[in-house]
C-alpha cells in the first residue's frame, strides 16, 4: 500500500502551484474545472512520483493554523542533500517565508528545517 496523494485547499491556487513548482520542482497538470461548483484543482507531481492536489471551491474559510493541534500538521519534502536543504531555506527565507526551525539534526535522526509556506502551512524540508 502507498499514500496515492495528499490534498490540501489553499485560498490562492495559481501562487500555490508556482510555490511548489519554483521551490520544489513540482509539475502540473492541465488543472480541473467545474463550473457548476466552482472547484479548481491541479495535481502536482514530484521527481519521485509522490502527488500532492491544491484545490480551491468559493465559499472557503481560513482558520488560524495553531501549530500544537490535532490533526494533519505539515507535509515534509525531501530534497537529497544536507546542502539543498540549507540552500533551499536560505532562499525561502529570503524570498520573505518565515523559517520556524533552521536546519539541524533533529532527535530522531533527520536534517531538517521547517518554513511557512504558503497559506500558511508549515513545510518541513529534509535530506
Amino acid at each position: 500500500m502507498r499514500i496515492e496523494h495528499i490534498a490540501m485547499y489553499v485560498n490562492n491556487l495559481e501562487a500555490a502551484k508556482e510555490f511548489f513548482i519554483k521551490y520544489f520542482n513540482a509539475t502540473a497538470n492541465d488543472g480541473y474545472y467545474n463550473n457548476r461548483t466552482g472547484f479548481r484543482s491541479y495535481f502536482l507531481s514530484f521527481a519521485d512520483g509522490a502527488r500532492l492536489e491544491i484545490m480551491n471551491k468559493p465559499g472557503l474559510f481560513d482558520n488560524v493554523k495553531e501549530m500544537s493541534r490535532t490533526g494533519y500538521t505539515h507535509i515534509a519534502l525531501s530534497v537529497g542533500s544536507k546542502e539543498k536543504v540549507d540552500e533551499l531555506t536560505h532562499q525561502l527565507e529570503a524570498d520573505g517565508y518565515e523559517v520556524i526551525s533552521d536546519p539541524r539534526t533533529t532527535g530522531d535522526g533527520y536534517y531538517e528545517s521547517c518554513i511557512i509556506g504558503i497559506g500558511g502551512n508549515q513545510i518541513e524540508i529534509t535530506v
